[in-house]
């Protein structure tokens, strides 16, 4: 009854006065379980899983429609456990289930600041979850509700990078929003050379063909690139910067076919 009373209140806040102008009207945000981790080596720290619900609470308020893919690196990462003996597929599912416990984590968090949301999984967890429903999802978040999409694609092999950038566009969001600990890409390792420059935008071609770049795994940049899902990199780990990038202050690097690549000035 509680989260029903908190659904019902926050949409009756969001309906009072205009709509606020932003940049993107539905995204897709593709956060890393490490956001959760606090100062914990390994876990989840809940003040660290309330500090990312703000700025989330943030975007909403705004109404603008939000997707969120969770990876699960703080708990099991699937490669990591391959590279260790286990056998590729086993170590995939169980890092899928890391991302599970992420997206309950963060649910809790949303809810708490007020913020209703769902959980889909990929995978069926009914006691827990929703399963993953193309249409259900969308329909939520018309609804004015958070969709947490858990457990990747389903299937191993295939990382969270790649399953956000499928879920962008089934989903169709405006875009695929990429929260680092980097605020965008620079043209080298800014920890190496603090000279370096930050690039405000870029092509996708040239972001898939230079060396050093892995803001994503090269399958999931392909996947957007060939079918024109822009890609905005920012640091998440400011405050406000979530909001800032759904704005469209340049805090961060955008990706698309219809840009020209040129550094931030």
């Amino acid at each position: 009854m509680e989260i029903i009373a908190n659904e019902s209140k926050v949409r009756n806040i969001n309906k009072k006065g205009p709509m606020s102008a932003t940049r993107f009207k539905r995204i897709l945000l593709k956060v890393g379980g490490e956001s959760l981790i606090g100062d914990r080596s390994y876990g989840i720290d809940p003040v660290s899983a309330l500090n990312v619900a703000e700025q989330i609470k943030e975007v909403y308020i705004k109404h603008v429609q939000i997707a969120i893919v969770i990876g699960g690196g703080n708990i099991f990462r699937g490669i990591a456990g391959s590279q260790n003996g286990i056998e590729r597929a086993t170590a995939d599912y169980m890092g899928m289930l890391a991302t599970v416990m992420n997206a309950l984590a963060l649910q809790d968090a949303l809810e708490k600041t007020g913020v209703p949301c769902r959980v889909q999984s990929a995978l069926q967890m009914p006691a827990v979850a929703e399963s993953f429903i193309r249409r259900k999802a969308i329909r939520h978040m018309e609804k004015g509700r958070v969709v947490i999409l858990a457990a990747g694609t389903g299937v191993p092999y295939v990382t969270t990078d790649t399953g956000a950038a499928l879920h962008a566009l089934e989903l169709k969001c405006d875009v695929l929003m990429k929260a680092t600990k980097v605020d965008g890409i620079y043209e080298n390792d800014p920890e190496k050379n603090p000279s370096a420059r930050r690039y405000s935008k870029m092509n996708f071609t040239e972001v898939i063909m230079r060396d050093g770049i892995d803001i994503m795994d090269t399958a999931a940049l392909a996947m957007a690139k060939d079918n024109d899902m822009p890609i905005m990199v920012f640091e998440l780990f400011k405050k406000h910067n979530l909001v800032k990038a759904v704005d469209g202050e340049d805090i961060g690097t955008f990706v698309s076919n219809d840009v020209k690549t040129e550094f931030s000035k």
